[in-house]
């Protein structure tokens, strides 16, 4: 056998010692956890590109009932439906309390409507960072930890090459060759963590982007009657007078103002 094909990964496994062997280990768990959440959040992803629309429908649909179950049925479980649901039992809690002869009657609607809607964004928010926090540490500490690996198997080579007393370029450039692999182990862990959590990040950018915004509608909504104008359309369907009823259940034109 040739001093080429001696050297490689399976004799660098071979004559490591435990330090070599838990840094391999702790790279291996590093890689699989990176890969298993970058699996589940492009899921995710995928799924929430099949809810473009969900939003618009909801705003066509006759009534509150019947905008609800179109997000239900075109954004299952999605920060969209939450987050109108938690506007529609805030608005229902203080239609069966807001008395003026009780303390719930004090309660400032369009405050309470707020903080209702801003609990169901911090909610949403927290489920979509899930898994980002890892995957951030992955991508800075991964290089960090192959480099201490192939700083200890240099360390290592170079002890047994002092001991054997012979420092030919041969028998040098073998054993720390095998220790510079640990360096690129850890660049091949960091690497796909880094890109996904920047792919991640910014589709959560984005999402809770829109997600404010259809907060400020639903604000507007339940507390005047009336969709925010956002653009000329917008502005000419304010124009003609969008209400709710008196059941607050409709979001169809109505032929009079905001009430």
């Amino acid at each position: 056998m040739s001093s080429t094909e001696a050297f490689g990964l399976a004799h660098l496994w071979a004559q490591s010692d435990l330090i070599i062997k838990l840094v391999a280990f702790m790279l291996v768990v590093m890689s699989v956890a990176s890969w298993y959440l970058i699996l589940v959040r492009s899921v995710r992803q995928l799924r929430a590109r099949q809810h473009e629309g969900a939003v618009e429908a909801f705003w066509n649909a006759p009534s509150l009932t019947d905008g609800l179950a179109r997000l239900s049925r075109q954004a299952p479980h999605s920060p969209f439906e939450a987050l109108a649901r938690q506007g529609v039992a805030a608005t229902e809690h203080l239609r069966r309390h807001n008395h003026a002869d009780t303390l719930g009657g004090k309660l400032d609607a369009d405050e309470f409507i707020t903080r209702a809607m801003r609990k169901s964004i911090a909610l949403s928010t927290a489920q979509l960072e899930s898994g980002l926090t890892v995957l951030a540490s992955i991508g800075s500490t991964a290089p960090f930890v192959g480099l201490f690996g192939t700083v200890w198997g240099i360390y290592g080579a170079l002890i047994g090459i002092s001991a054997s007393g012979t420092a030919t370029l041969d028998a040098v450039a073998g054993p720390v060759g095998e220790a510079l692999i640990m360096t690129a182990f850890g660049l091949f862990v960091a690497i796909p963590a880094v890109l996904g959590f920047n792919a991640f990040t910014r589709a959560n950018r984005l999402e809770l982007s829109e997600l404010d915004a259809f907060a400020h509608d639903l604000h507007a909504w339940f507390t005047t009657g009336t969709r925010l104008a956002s653009g000329p359309a917008a502005a000419d369907g304010r124009q003609s007078g969008t209400r709710r009823s008196d059941d607050g259940g409709t979001l169809s034109p109505a032929t009079s103002g905001a009430a």
